[in-house]
């Protein structure tokens, strides 16, 4: 009987032990655009023609001067964020993050990912955070698939495309938590998947 009790034990503490590197709070990543199907888990805001083509979500025209945008029915406070993505040399695109006003997003009330290869102030270009940190130097997304890697927990913001950092950014205390858009301004925009996880 003492043997049994002791197996027992240990069985459960390899368990637990197991548990112990499990994310806190049951975070996992969830898919919101795979494959170019997930227009369902996003708000359509202004009049991009998003529409799914060859497996991803594509724009390549609006009517209005307004950037348009995807933007996620869900808020989000800290997260890490992967998003892979085409654009056209010429594009104007870009991810907004923790957006005060979901219904009306700009690059003062949201903070954002930008992508914008030929920006005129090339500072905040692509990979750059608009308003906030800029890029030491231009990065080229266009004509290829590109991934962003963002992470944002308290005032912390990290992006990262193609594996490396381009923006870091310790202020963050302007906008705590709101949904996140994917913007279209100009060009060939093209999202084939993006993944959320909650921190």
């Amino acid at each position: 009987m003492q043997r049994a009790s002791s197996i027992a034990a240990a069985v459960l503490a390899a368990a637990l032990a197991g548990c112990s590197g499990m994310p806190s709070g049951g975070s996992h990543w969830v898919t919101l655009i795979d494959g170019g199907k997930g227009l369902e888990n996003f708000t359509p805001v202004g009049d991009a023609n998003w529409r799914v083509e060859d497996g991803a979500i594509v724009a390549d025209h609006k009517d209005s001067k307004p950037s348009a945008f995807l933007m996620t029915k869900e808020s989000y406070a800290d997260f890490e964020l992967r998003a892979e993505f085409w654009v056209s040399h010429d594009a104007n695109s870009g991810i907004y993050m923790r957006c005060a006003n979901g219904a009306a997003p700009t690059d003062t009330t949201c903070y954002e990912a930008n992508i914008f290869d030929e920006r005129p102030d090339a500072s905040y270009g692509t990979g750059a955070i608009t308003n906030f940190v800029k890029v030491p130097e231009r990065n080229r997304s266009g004509g290829q698939w590109n991934r962003f890697d963002i992470t944002v927990k308290g005032s912390h913001i990290e992006v990262r495309l193609n594996g490396k950092q381009t923006a870091v950014f310790d202020g963050a205390t302007k906008m705590a938590s709101g949904p996140f858009g994917l913007q279209y301004a100009q060009g060939v925009v093209k999202f084939r998947k993006v993944e959320i996880r909650p921190l």
